[in-house]
């Protein structure tokens, strides 16, 4: 009798036990085994897509695979149609702003008249909130890229927070002619979150380093929004290049306008960071190399989670950087 009861007790635990894996299984199922992530999760877009943490795809612009199948591209408006003509160092696209806004990059010197260009920014039901002028940080009498700055300030009000919007950097055109009009537009979002954090940046500067050692660079403390990819954004803030007041304290830099980020992987302590092909066009001489490498590595290495930074252009590693 005691052993009937025991034999069925054993089959009642064996049986329970089997309804609780099968049920785990299930579940399990519905998680990519690799990123952990729930694929149950249904998107209709790439920012959707984004938050779901599903896989992103190296490419630009950036796309977002879903279980599904299905991949979703992100909206960067017509930066590369434009990209002959004008390119915009910060904000990128999709990036979250606030006011007042540092607005930077190159166009060529036919966008500018008299050294400037027009700037409009709109929001999600396309009022215009706020606009401003780029100024030329070189001779604008050239048909070659022209380096610029602007500052923008504008209301933000709590009906705009959360929502997107569009910057607009337009051709000026004294002409007044529509055929001579051309815009650089590309969406941005207006930040929910201000709480900021503060972050290091590193430029060489010739009079704390007047011997110009090449591989010397100093830090500039700079407050951004915080975000988890606090390592992306801090080389953003590096490509923007020193402010025009730390320009005149002897920072410079010595990678190029228009560099952009195509992607950024932490694992195991190894930041591996691929840029455009921008960061070594047109670079000469074994100083400027130097430079180049010390600043994106030491932007990186502020950070207690990277130990070792791996530089890479188009996904070429081995050959880059030449001097």
């Amino acid at each position: 009798m005691k052993k009937t009861i025991i034999l069925l007790l054993v089959f009642i635990f064996i049986g329970g036990l089997t309804i609780v894996i099968f049920n785990y299984k299930n579940k399990i199922d519905n998680i990519d085994i690799n990123t952990n992530i729930n694929t149950d999760v249904k998107v209709n877009n790439f920012e959707e897509c984004l938050t779901a943490n599903y896989i992103i795809l190296e490419s630009y612009p950036r796309q977002c695979k879903a279980p599904d199948g299905q991949t979703y591209v992100e909206n960067i408006g017509n930066t590369l149609t434009k990209i002959d003509l004008i390119n915009l160092t910060s904000p990128r696209p999709g990036q979250n702003i606030s006011s007042p806004l540092l607005i930077n990059g190159e166009a060529r010197g036919s966008w500018y008249f008299e050294a400037s260009f027009p700037i409009e920014l709109y929001d999600a039901n396309n009022n215009l909130i706020g606009q401003t002028v780029a100024q030329a940080q070189e001779d604008w009498m050239t048909e070659d890229f022209v380096p610029f700055e602007a500052e923008l300030n504008f209301n933000y009000s709590a009906s705009i927070v959360g929502t997107t919007g569009n910057l607009v950097l337009k051709k000026d055109n004294p002409s007044g002619l529509p055929e001579n009009d051309d815009q650089l537009s590309l969406p941005i979002k207006f930040t929910t979150n201000q709480e900021k954090t503060k972050i290091k940046v590193f430029f060489s500067n010739d009079i704390l380093d007047p011997e110009i050692s090449c591989n010397k660079v100093f830090s500039i403390e700079r407050e951004i929004i915080k975000t988890p990819a606090i390592a992306r954004a801090a080389i953003e803030e590096l490509l923007a290049g020193p402010t025009l007041n730390e320009k005149e304290s002897g920072f410079s830099t010595s990678i190029n306008s228009g560099v952009e980020i195509q992607s950024l992987s932490i694992e195991n302590g190894i930041a591996k960071i691929d840029f455009n092909k921008q960061l070594e066009q047109g670079i000469g001489g074994s100083c400027r190399v130097s430079a180049i490498r010390a600043q994106i590595i030491e932007t990186l290495k502020q950070f207690l989670s990277i130990k070792e930074v791996i530089i890479s252009i188009d996904g070429r590693s081995e050959d880059i950087l030449q001097p």
